[in-house]
């Protein structure tokens, strides 16, 4: 599991992917998102503007990334 720390008390699902390298673009993040291929604590999540607290995990491409703050 990758951990990525955020300085903010939240941060939107869209703006994590991006942040995280885990996409180029933010329009990747709403393709991939949109087409049902992110988890979010074991649930898929179809909103992009979903927001993440310290202690959420994210899961796409095959990989876990956990939202760390600072």
């Amino acid at each position: 599991m990758i951990e990525i720390l955020i300085k903010t008390e939240f941060i939107k699902l869209d703006q994590f992917m991006k942040f995280a390298d885990m996409v180029y673009t933010g329009g990747d993040a709403k393709g991939f998102i949109n087409d049902g291929e992110v988890k979010v604590n074991d649930e898929v999540c179809t909103m992009r503007g979903k927001k993440l607290h310290t202690g959420d995990i994210v899961e796409f491409n095959g990989e876990q990334f956990k939202v760390v703050k600072e």
